[in-house]
């Protein structure tokens, strides 16, 4: 999806939950060392200890989202009764932990009882009342300055078209903006009357979204195949006879069912995981690659003095977002930045194009590849500078093959393989490589898109280690 305020909205939860215990837990020991009367036997270090409750974010982390209070459910839902109850669990079993924690490993984090104690009683109240505030603060950027909110195109000739209208306009903290309705006029609401639309094809030529909700049954393959191609959710409100039997996670919209639709489980708190897994790896393998990288470079370098040894050039990752990946140049540079295609008609050779295309993109002897260039690739060595592209944010580590924009024609597939950032690696690259053909490469990044877990993705890693190796499949 182009806007995912809900991503957004939970990382900032996760730092205001972190400041909350951290804060709470310099409070604590405040209090027992400056306001607290009563003597004690040990030497205050307010900031040993506050740095020491930084370290156990992680732990908290995982504990609140065990308990669900990162779930849409919980924290856009408007009882905040079940949030409560869920902090003060969280609480307690934090606490317990750490002090299980620092009475087998003797760590003396606590040096007094009534620290742990009010430690307790702070973090409850400081996550509730940083909660408040993020959800303040949320609710007056979405209510006053629309900057969150989510664009929403609502389809289908029924009643639910008429429920939904009237829950987004009178909930404006929820974060859905009506920008264009296809149905027919005695389904839209008065005010709503000049967003009617007479095609979802014509809409979506003039107008930006971020979701659409089809509340009938007519043309729903083309409605969802219409959503993928612009990288939108797409909610199919249920009737009756179908509310039993759907595919997807049913979520509530107001009090409207509605069945999402996922094109890749790759959203929510999965996207921020997944982001986390690529800082955190990418920066630990780009320091472990450095001084080979150097020495790359030099080889590189010294080969043709004249020529820069990085090669860059643009492709395309999620939502058809061009970025500009790095790599040791291997190809002549006569031929870089040139299809194939120009590339062997400039060399006279034009009978090497279909050669070339009829085996999977793929010359055992490419004239176009220097000598250091093929070793290069064939250890792929050549790769090592994405790991940049990784931190940055670019690509990730795990993800389809990135796509050169001219290669887009070649895709049917191409909004599905739009829908996740490309990565370093992937299931194609460990499963074969040239070995398999073009189609199969393919299939095996819509698998992966669709059937995306944080394990396969760690699985992936480790079997592009052993790929890597053994060059299983390089060529």
């Amino acid at each position: 999806m182009k806007k995912d305020s809900g991503s957004i909205y939970r990382l900032f939860l996760m730092l205001g939950d972190a400041t909350a215990i951290v804060l709470s837990f310099a409070a604590a020991y405040f209090i027992r060392t400056h306001l607290d009367d009563r003597p004690y036997h040990f030497d205050p270090n307010i900031w040993e200890f506050t740095l020491t409750a930084l370290l156990f974010v992680p732990l908290w982390w995982l504990i609140l989202a065990t308990l669900g209070l990162y779930r849409k459910r919980i924290i856009l839902g408007r009882s905040r009764s079940a949030e409560f109850g869920r902090i003060f669990f969280a609480a307690i079993i934090g606490m317990m932990t750490i002090i299980t924690y620092d009475f087998f490993f003797r760590t003396d984090l606590f040096p007094v009882r009534p620290v742990a104690l009010w430690a307790l009683v702070l973090c409850f109240i400081s996550l509730v009342l940083f909660r408040a505030i993020i959800r303040r603060i949320r609710y007056l950027i979405i209510v006053k300055t629309k900057r969150a909110t989510r664009r929403v195109i609502i389809i289908g000739n029924s009643k639910n078209t008429e429920n939904l209208l009237n829950f987004i306009s009178t909930s404006p903290e929820e974060g859905y903006r009506v920008v264009a309705i296809i149905a027919n006029s005695k389904y839209i609401p008065e005010e709503y009357q000049h967003l009617k639309r007479n095609s979802l094809k014509e809409t979506l030529e003039h107008t930006s979204a971020d979701i659409i909700f089809q509340t009938d049954e007519l043309k729903t393959e083309n409605t969802y195949s219409e959503a993928v191609k612009n990288h939108m959710l797409y909610y199919f409100v249920p009737t009756d006879s179908t509310i039993t039997s759907h595919i997807g996670s049913m979520e509530l919209i107001g009090d409207t069912p509605a069945i999402l639709v996922k094109v890749t489980p790759l959203m929510g708190g999965a996207r921020i995981a997944k982001r986390a897994t690529d800082i955190i790896l990418g920066t630990i393998a780009f320091a472990i690659a450095l001084i080979p990288m150097l020495i790359i470079w030099i080889i590189v370098k010294l080969s043709d003095p004249k020529n820069p040894a990085l090669y860059s050039e643009y492709r395309l990752s999620r939502y058809n977002k061009r970025v500009k990946i790095y790599k040791f140049r291997s190809m002549s540079p006569e031929y870089s930045g040139m299809s194939p295609e120009k590339a062997f008609e400039k060399m006279g050779k034009p009978e090497l194009i279909e050669q070339y295309r009829s085996n999977g993109d793929y010359l055992k002897n490419d004239p176009r590849i220097t000598k250091i260039g093929r070793v290069l690739r064939k250890t792929s060595l050549d790769e090592l500078p994405q790991l940049w592209n990784v931190i940055k944010g670019d690509i990730s580590l795990v993800g389809p093959r990135a796509l050169v924009p001219g290669e887009l024609k070649d895709y049917g597939d191409r909004s599905l393989l739009l829908s996740v950032k490309s990565g370093l690696t992937g299931l194609a690259q460990v499963s074969g490589r040239r070995d398999i053909s073009f189609e199969e490469r393919r299939a095996l990044d819509l698998y992966y898109i669709q059937n995306w877990s944080l394990l396969r993705d760690f699985q992936i890693m480790l079997r592009t280690i052993g790929t890597v190796l053994f060059r299983k499949g390089a060529k």
